[in-house]
């Protein structure tokens, strides 16, 4: 059972400047504790998060990091040129030395695409057609695609990423059309949200990805070279009701800028609809995990029976949790409830 980082990076209260470096010390010590990887979100106009250029980031992360796995989780496609996006994976991937993981997706919210002038009701469609065009290029000495959206004709590839025949992919979803179409492709798969719900998902991807022969590229560590995965919010702390007190605040911040673009465009789509206002009733949802090392080991052993899962990916830090709170949850965690779980 591996256990890896999930981080929105959203606004909090503190300077942009200061809030960078102590993610930067955060993530250098989940290196230096043994999680698998730490997968950023990529937003655009939202307080949600501060960090929707994530290769930026990112290059900065490698630098104070060794092990630690590293990726967005999502480059949003249908924003991106994908011969530029070819380019900056292959940079990244050298600057990690070969520890990048490559999530895609198409943009849960209608909103930020808007933006940028693209239709929510077609960026599935472009999605795909950048997707294949950034394969066939990070596979290919000359990219060559005529599709729908981008067409290259024997463009020449001289970045190449480090990790052949490229870094592994990621797709995350909530919904059963998302996960079916990840499982389809062999690619590694998350998701969120209530357990039932979290259920329903993983139980589409592992539907589809019966039907084919293996992964896409194989995840060295999983079994079969794939990751499954639930994403979730935590606090460990020395009880369960310090472990809430905590998490109340914070994570009421997030949520409200989970929700700030549907607060200020009423009326427009919700993309939150599996998300939860209230800290305790997330956690009795099971998209929250709260408690005392052992409640968290308790928690996370049966959430991982029900899901069928092999990966957590958890969120120490979000919304206005503190600097010493997040590094402490991390700490109690590594040193208290991974060593239970690893036989998982």
């Amino acid at each position: 059972m591996k256990f890896g980082l999930f981080d929105h990076v959203d606004r909090n209260d503190l300077t942009l400047t200061q809030q960078f470096d102590e993610r930067l010390e955060y993530v250098a010590l989940a290196d230096e504790l043994g999680f698998s990887s730490y997968h950023v979100a990529e937003h655009h106009a939202t307080p949600l998060n501060m960090v929707p250029v994530p290769g930026v980031y990112l290059a900065a992360v490698a630098k104070v990091t060794r092990n630690i796995r590293l990726g967005p989780l999502t480059y949003l496609l249908p924003l991106y040129s994908p011969l530029c996006l070819i380019e900056e994976i292959a940079i990244l991937d050298h600057l990690t030395h070969g520890r990048l993981d490559i999530g895609v997706g198409r943009g849960v919210s209608a909103f930020e695409l808007n933006y940028h002038k693209v239709d929510h009701d077609t960026s599935r469609e472009l999605f795909r057609d950048a997707y294949a065009a950034i394969v066939e290029g990070l596979t290919h000495d000359r990219l060559t695609h005529k599709g729908p959206y981008f067409t290259y004709d024997n463009v020449p590839m001289e970045l190449r990423p480090l990790q052949q025949p490229h870094p592994p992919f990621w797709y995350p979803s909530s919904n059963a059309t998302g996960a079916g179409w990840a499982g389809s492709q062999g690619l590694c798969f998350s998701t969120l949200g209530s357990v039932a719900h979290a259920k329903s998902c993983i139980d589409a991807f592992k539907a589809a990805y019966a039907k084919r022969n293996g992964p896409a590229v194989a995840y060295d560590g999983f079994p079969g070279g794939i990751a499954i995965a639930a994403n979730r919010h935590i606090v460990v702390a020395d009880s369960d009701a310090d472990a809430l007190r905590i998490a109340q605040p914070a994570y009421q911040h997030w949520y409200m800028n989970l929700t700030h673009l549907e607060r200020q465009n009423q009326g427009g789509p919700r993309f939150t609809g599996n998300m939860f206002a209230d800290a305790g009733e997330a956690a009795k949802q099971g998209s929250v995990i709260l408690g005392s090392p052992a409640s968290v080991a308790a928690t996370i052993e049966r959430q991982v029976a029900e899901l069928g899962v092999n990966y957590m990916i958890l969120g120490f830090f979000f919304g206005t949790i503190g600097f010493a709170d997040a590094m402490r949850s991390l700490r109690l965690f590594a040193a208290e409830v991974m060593p239970k779980l690893a036989r998982l």
